[in-house]
């Protein structure tokens, strides 16, 4: 995976470079020097978010049997209605 850096300015004169660079790898759009941004693919987007998932893939995540939780009890959470 190819890192392409453009400056802020290179970037407004030339966005189809960025675009057709992002297909490589990230695109580090920079301000006076810095790292400002990044462009990516919508695909490598996508891949680096979880994308969407269900909720069996969800709850079928590796590490999620460590992790204890509590559920409060059906008793504990009634109470009568004030009129």
């Amino acid at each position: 995976m190819a890192t392409t850096t453009l400056s802020s300015r290179e970037f407004q004169q030339n966005a189809n470079l960025a675009q057709r660079a992002a297909h490589t790898g990230p695109v580090i759009i920079t301000n006076r020097g810095r790292p400002s941004h990044v462009l990516l693919t919508y695909d490598e987007y996508e891949r680096l978010a979880g994308g969407k998932r269900s909720l069996v893939e969800a709850l079928s995540m590796p590490g999620l049997a460590d992790l204890e939780v509590e559920f409060p009890h059906l008793r504990d959470l009634a109470r009568p209605a004030d009129f």
